[in-house]
């Protein structure tokens, strides 16, 4: 991050850089940022943050969750069988469908509303995670509205392996191990696979979660192949929503109303890429990728089957061009998207079918040796097939299309300073489960759709970094879930998908960053968002569930050699309860969660503590409003977890 690496943290890089992992990245370096483009993240016309394997280590999280939680803004909403992850001003609800998670460039977001399975992600198989805060509609198209989070996994770079143990409050327990090593001069493996359990803060929502990897690449100077295998299992239990009077006598009870129900996904997932140099300028890369869900449920005691698939393949070409004044890179490339999805619940029988295909071009032009400015644009399409034997008993097909449009102008009058000015538009097509329940005389919805521009500013010294960046994103036909609107014909429950009123968004974010010796780090960095509604009833009235205000402070110190502690305060600031959009309830109670790391590592030995919820501090991860009464989900108390582990 332009900081000499503290004692432990160099410890910690040559240890990871020397099992299984390239050596981490710092900020001024070359990665693939979000899985498009070789950039340096200072290079790039938006505000990019890299969290590196070393800083990963050094905070002695768990959980990628608790590693993402106050992040650039991150919010994180949970309802006790999964979280979700907004950025610049969405509900917890609608953060699953508006900000766009991957993994090593694939797609994790569902075809569906359902969040994306960040549990089948073990922290010991994460290299690096990338955050564009911000629409990024040209590059990722659909769903890219208030950030993009890239979840880089370790590749095979050298041989060895790392084993982990690791056990905490609330009875659980934890197993982790990777492997890579040579086949040959140029074929390379990697194996890696994790197992957790645990009761959980509440009652009723007890877990046993696993997951496996592997990988097989090939590489020489022209060409890289890979072909990866993966598969995921997690089942939970529901302990469902308390009232506020449960809520304030016993936050850890579950509900009497859904004593037997639970959430049980598998999945696996298969991906291949090639890499191809076709000459001295331009690289094609190629993804295809399949994956399929089968999820098993109880839900208020009625039994529950779906399923879903997906198959995607991503080509891309990129190209990088010297000149007197600096490169001229483009990007281009194409998505083809197509997947099926099945519901078979008490209250829905459903199938549906969701093809989408896009092609988008990116060029960024140097005009001098230190501004250069990126222009592009994305063309996308989407047909949904719809079956539903209570709304579309005949079937029906919807036809929808969108673009997106950015000019970007990045200028770095030194090596130290940079300023960058970015206008991006972005689009959200409705889910099929969306598009299968609206009401009377809405046949299918529009798509969502976003302008964005923002503007920042980033300082990096030897040992201090400033940012500041100012953004406004205003939305037209926003896709939500409205409790008001008149019900389908033959649906079963109150409410419908609608195209919402206009909103807008406005944010500041600022992060600060300082190392007073090379054993001392702190940091800070606060966010803020004005989220209201800009037409319709609810004219002015903020956006639910979304906090003005959020912000985190950290610090580390190496003690010794082979200690050191993290000490981390996170902040959020009160927010209404989610669907409370006329702003007529009291918003939730703001509150600061402390958390703290020590680590101690020798030779090959690793040994950590890491306690969340220091103070035992009670708050609500996420709540429903309702006239007759709302439903709260309780954040887990104090979170006591040891773990030790030993790379070869």
């Amino acid at each position: 991050m332009g900081f000499k690496p503290s004692s432990l943290a160099l410890l910690c890089s040559i240890a990871i850089s020397g099992t299984v992992y390239a050596e981490p990245q710092k900020i001024d370096d070359t990665i693939v940022v979000i899985g498009r483009q070789a950039e340096t993240p200072l290079d790039i016309a938006a505000n990019v943050t890299v969290i590196d394997a070393a800083e990963i280590e050094q905070s002695g999280v768990t959980s990628l969750t608790e590693l993402l939680r106050g992040r650039s803004g991150i919010q994180v909403s949970d309802s006790n069988t999964g979280p979700t992850l907004a950025m610049r001003g969405f509900s917890g609800t609608q953060a699953a469908n508006n900000t766009l998670i991957l993994l090593d460039g694939r797609r994790l977001n569902n075809m569906d509303i359902a969040a994306a399975s960040l549990s089948a992600i073990p922290l010991s198989q994460i290299e690096r995670v990338e955050i564009l805060s911000g629409s990024a509609g040209v590059l990722y198209g659909d769903q890219a509205v208030g950030g993009v989070i890239n979840i880089v996994t370790k590749a095979p770079q050298a041989t060895g392996g790392n084993m982990a143990l690791a056990a905490g409050s609330f009875n659980t327990a934890e197993g982790r191990g990777d492997v890579a090593g040579s086949i040959s001069d140029n074929w390379r493996y990697y194996l890696s696979g994790a197992y957790n359990r645990g009761d959980n803060y509440r009652d009723h929502n007890a877990n046993h979660t696993g997951s496996l990897l592997g990988r097989l690449q090939y590489s020489t100077d022209e060409r890289q192949f890979f072909v990866e295998g993966s598969y995921y299992d997690n089942k939970r239990e529901n302990p469902g929503a308390l009232t506020e009077e449960q809520l304030h006598s016993n936050p850890r009870q579950a509900s009497i109303y859904q004593p037997d129900d639970y959430l049980h996904e598998m999945t696996d997932a298969w991906r291949a890429q090639l890499q191809q140099k076709l000459d001295t300028h331009w690289q094609m890369v190629a993804d295809l990728n399949y994956s399929d869900s089968q999820v098993s449920s109880v839900n208020y005691g009625s039994r529950g089957q779906n399923s879903r698939s997906l198959l995607e393949f991503n080509p891309k070409f990129l190209a990088n061009y010297a000149t007197n004044v600096g490169n001229l890179k483009w990007v281009l490339g194409a998505d083809l998207h197509r997947g099926e999805a099945d519901y078979d619940l008490t209250s829905t029988n459903r199938s549906n079918t969701q093809t989408m295909t896009s092609a988008y071009a990116q060029a960024t032009v140097p005009l001098t040796p230190t501004l250069e400015y990126v222009v592009g644009g994305r063309y996308a399409k989407v047909k949904d097939e719809l079956h539903d034997a209570a709304v579309y008993a005949d079937g029906t097909v919807l036809d929808e299309h969108a673009h997106a449009l950015e000019l970007g102008v990045n200028y770095r009058p030194t090596t130290s300073q940079r300023f960058y000015l970015r206008a991006d538009q972005n689009f959200r097509f409705a889910k099929v489960d969306e598009q299968a329940y609206t009401s009377p005389g809405v046949k299918g919805l529009k798509p969502q759709t976003g302008d964005s521009i923002e503007a920042g500013w980033d300082w990096q010294a030897s040992t201090q970094q400033l940012g500041v960046k100012l953004y406004r994103l205003k939305l037209e036909d926003e896709i939500v879930y409205d409790m008001s609107a008149a019900k389908p014909v033959g649906g079963l429950f109150d409410g419908a998908n609608v195209n919402a009123d206009k909103s807008r968004r406005y944010g500041a974010d600022v992060s600060w960053a300082w190392q007073p010796f090379s054993l001392w780090q702190l940091g800070a960095e606060y966010h803020y968002v004005d989220a209201e509604f800009t037409a319709g009833a609810n004219d002015g009235k903020q956006l639910s569930w979304v906090a003005k205000h959020a912000g985190r402070a950290y610090t580390s110190i190496d003690m010794t050699s082979h200690w050191q502690l993290y000490l981390e305060a996170q902040y959020l600031g009160k927010r209404y309860m989610e669907g409370d959009d006329a702003n007529e309830g009291a918003q939730i109670d703001s509150y600061w969660l402390g958390n703290l790391a020590l680590n101690y590592r020798r030779n090959a030995w690793l040994a950590s503590l890491r306690i969340d919820n220091l103070f035992d501090k009670d708050y609500v991860s996420s709540g429903y409003y309702s006239s007759w009464g709302n439903g709260y989900y309780v954040g887990d108390g104090c979170n006591v977890k040891a773990s030790i582990s030993y790379r070869f």
